[in-house]
């Protein structure tokens, strides 16, 4: 099996900083696609960012020039850096994972979750 396991969330000012980090481990090979999404109270969950393998990101209109997703391939872990944070960003944010069995098979994976709150 494959886990995802996020870290970093928390209580922050508008204006402040978090940086979420999600740990891939169990049967890999190797990742192809580790993607960010977030649920706010009362909303439909969004995709905030994504990373490929090829290096190739995308965001979010609503968090472009603030949000920063990057990967550490050794150590199978995908971070985003959340700066400039306001209010309407606070939300669970879910860690996604397209991942390569050593089989060959491809397997989509979720995270539980970190909650991010954003509030004076």
């Amino acid at each position: 099996q494959v886990q995802l396991v996020e870290s970093g969330g928390g209580l922050v000012q508008p204006g402040g900083s978090l940086r979420l980090s999600c740990a891939a481990s169990g049967s890999i090979f190797s990742i192809n696609y580790m993607g960010w999404y977030r649920q706010a109270p009362g909303k439909q969950r969004e995709l905030v960012a994504t990373s490929s393998s090829g290096g190739s990101t995308n965001y979010a209109d609503s968090v472009k020039g603030r949000f920063t997703i990057s990967r550490d391939n050794a150590k199978n872990t995908v971070y985003l850096q959340m700066n400039s944070l306001k209010p309407e960003d606070t939300a669970l944010y879910y860690c996604n994972a397209g991942v390569v069995a050593p089989t060959g098979g491809y397997l989509e994976v979720w995270g539980q979750g970190t909650l991010v709150t954003v509030s004076s």
